[in-house]
């Protein structure tokens, strides 16, 4: 099956280039300090390559693990009926009272019936849950036969795999997030064990390729310039270079 991106069924409003890569990484680097530049950047970007995929239009997108609105704005501004469903509702409340069409509910357990959306999105949320592959397939649950799941997730082996403890994750989660607490005199707020978990780009690339109940359709480096999707095809460098993956998938 196919990692690379296939031909969109309609023109992309975005461009994979390296001026692309550039505005994500820079926005990348004031999460902490101006997260609406950086969550509005993200959303905006996302919803333009959604778009290559699926048409938004008209489409009801669930996204799981919604968080305060900024995919909300971007989704329904792009003419999506949008929905979100989150497990915590400091995330949903980041911005105010959580909107209308937002759910508190968790991620491996749907509060959605079969089959009922036409897109099934969700940005960095895999590795947070303690089971991964079992949210995964909750989406494809959820989305309707020839409908389209859009999910990305931040790779354990990465450079921000630790997210705020990193890159001390690399000598071991339990103790970067020790070192973090130190320094700060707080815990972290992705806790290793609890809210934070271990997942390889190799895993989520084994569940698309062996999902029965959707095609693989792209699996490609988030972030990255298009000429720089030749990382995934490399086992190990993969795990390092890729940093946040994205896996399209179609419902049987």
């Amino acid at each position: 099956m196919s990692e690379a991106i296939s031909s969109p069924p309609t023109t992309p409003r975005w461009t994979a280039d390296l001026g692309r890569a550039v505005r994500l990484f820079r926005a990348f680097g004031v999460e902490q300090t101006d997260p609406d530049r950086f969550y509005g950047t993200l959303a905006a970007d996302s919803a333009g390559q959604l778009s290559a995929y699926a048409e938004l239009r008209g489409s009801v997108l669930l996204d799981v693990g919604g968080g305060p609105g900024y995919f909300a704005d971007a989704f329904r501004a792009a003419g999506a009926t949008y929905y979100a469903i989150d497990s915590d509702l400091g995330e949903l409340s980041g911005r105010g009272e959580p909107a209308p069409g937002t759910v508190l509910g968790s991620g491996m357990a749907l509060p959605v019936g079969d089959a009922q959306v036409d897109i099934c999105f969700s940005s960095n949320v895999l590795e947070h849950v303690p089971d991964p592959w079992l949210m995964a397939d909750e989406l494809v649950r959820v989305t309707k036969p020839g409908g389209t799941v859009f999910l990305s997730y931040t790779g354990w082996w990465g450079p921000h795999g630790g997210h705020e403890t990193a890159p001390w994750h690399f000598l071991g989660g339990h103790r970067a997030a020790r070192r973090y607490e130190r320094r700060t005199g707080h815990r972290p707020k992705n806790v290793f064990g609890e809210s934070l978990f271990p997942i390889t780009v190799a895993g989520g690339l084994r569940w698309a390729r062996q999902c029965g109940d959707a095609e693989l359709v792209a699996a490609f480096p988030r972030y990255h310039p298009r000429w720089a999707y030749g990382v995934l095809a490399v086992p190990g460098v993969r795990e390092v270079a890729t940093w946040n993956l994205v896996l399209v998938l179609r419902r049987r």
